[in-house]
């Protein structure tokens, strides 16, 4: 996939974000932004020494966020709130290396990204109901913390995500790093993975296929669970 007309080398390998990252953000209830930043946003190094614990309340937010998220896709009323969470996810080394591939490989410890996430509820429902819309995420800044030679090394992306969508499916996707502020052999290894993401258009399927799946599945489950009560069977 070209957005610029850039391409680049089929074999490059690197040590960048892989798949696995991009799955886990989705469950922020961002299949529609952070998906993609985390494709960018995440990095990786030398494996260390130092450890991050999962922070309090971290998986509660996440589950709040997506269940408001699926209740606007699904409801496809312009009248509500807009979508603004406060997001943050840790992942412990391990879980990252299990979805490492030939072409892209976790060479650091655990890693987190905070993001404060805010998407208009128009342009979440116009994607779900127009015929064909492009979907362009404003800009939002990823603040990450990844373990390298035993410390944590400080990350800033920001990115501005845009996404295709034909009759409520999504059919293409742009991951567009604008910036990576951090070490230079980090923020080297994000521009060359979004380049990657954006030219040769890697991780594409796997994105695409996961939004579509979160719309079509995901979100129905979701909101079927939380809607029934507490010690009662579903519908």
């Amino acid at each position: 996939m070209r957005e610029n007309g850039h391409s680049m080398p089929h074999q490059v390998k690197h040590r960048a974000v892989c798949p696995r990252i991009a799955r886990l953000f989705a469950r922020l209830g961002l299949r529609l932004a952070l998906r993609l930043g985390a494709l960018a946003a995440l990095l990786f190094g030398p494996p260390a020494a130092v450890a991050l614990d999962e922070q309090k309340g971290e998986e509660a937010a996440i589950k709040d966020c997506d269940r408001r998220l699926c209740s606007i896709l699904l409801d496809k009323n312009t009248k509500g709130p807009d979508l603004k969470c406060a997001l943050t996810k840790t992942w412990d080394r391990s879980k990252i290396k299990q979805a490492d591939t030939q072409q892209i490989s976790w060479g650091f410890g655990d890693a987190r990204c905070s993001v404060d996430l805010d998407l208009s509820r128009e342009t979440l429902v116009n994607a779900m109901t127009a015929d064909r819309v492009t979907v362009h995420i404003p800009r939002h800044t990823a603040n990450c913390v990844v373990e390298q030679d035993g410390k944590l090394e400080k990350v800033t992306a920001v990115l501005a995500p845009k996404i295709e969508f034909h009759d409520g499916k999504a059919a293409k996707i742009w991951v567009r790093l604008k910036s990576v502020d951090g070490p230079t052999g980090i923020t080297l290894t994000v521009k060359t993975a979004a380049q990657l993401a954006d030219s040769l258009g890697l991780f594409h399927g796997q994105m695409i296929k996961g939004i579509n799946r979160y719309v079509e599945r995901h979100c129905p489950k979701t909101l079927d669970v939380a809607a029934t009560p507490k010690g009662k069977a579903g519908k």
